[in-house]
C-alpha cells in the first residue's frame, strides 16, 4: 500500500484489491469530500506529486481527475491544478467527532471487535446491512 499526501487528502492504493487504481483514487476523493476532508476550493495533490508518492502511472491518475472532473466534483485550473468545485452528500453532520451517529458507528465497532471481528469481517457486515437497507433507492 502506497500514499500520496496534499493538505487535505491522502490516496492509498490497494494493488491487490481488484479494483482499478483510477477508481480507488475516485473513490477515496468521493469518500472524503463526504466526509467534508475536502472541501470546495482545496487542491488535490498534482499528478506528479501522486506518482511520486504512489509509483503509479500518470495517466491513471489524470483519468481519475478527469471522470472526477466529468462528475462536476472537481476543476482543473490550467497551471494551478485541480481544485474541489462541490462536497457529496450530508455525511459530514454525521462524520463530525462529536455527531452521535458517528459515537454510536464507534461504539458498535468497537463490540464488535471485541468480539473477535477481523476488520474484513466488520467491513462485510456493514456492507451488507448497508446494501439491505438501502435496497431499492436505486430505482426512485
Amino acid at each position: 500500500m502506497t500514499v500520496a499526501e496534499s493538505a487535505a487528502v491522502e490516496f492509498r492504493i490497494d494493488r491487490r484489491s481488484g479494483v482499478a487504481t483510477y477508481l480507488q483514487i475516485v473513490q477515496q476523493t468521493k469518500q472524503a469530500l463526504r466526509l467534508g476532508v475536502l472541501r470546495p476550493g482545496d487542491r488535490l495533490p498534482t499528478a506528479r506529486e501522486v506518482v511520486e508518492a504512489t509509483a503509479i502511472n500518470p495517466n491513471t491518475v489524470l483519468k481519475a481527475y478527469r471522470e472526477l472532473e466529468r462528475e462536476g466534483l472537481v476543476e482543473a485550473r490550467r497551471g494551478l491544478g485541480t481544485f474541489v468545485r462541490r462536497t457529496l452528500g450530508g455525511a459530514v453532520e454525521a462524520s463530525a467527532s462529536d455527531s452521535p451517529l458517528r459515537t454510536e458507528l464507534a461504539d458498535w465497532a468497537r463490540r464488535a471487535r471485541s468480539a473477535g471481528l477481523e476488520k474484513d469481517d466488520v467491513s462485510a457486515l456493514f456492507t451488507a446491512v448497508i446494501n439491505r437497507t438501502y435496497k431499492g433507492d436505486q430505482d426512485r
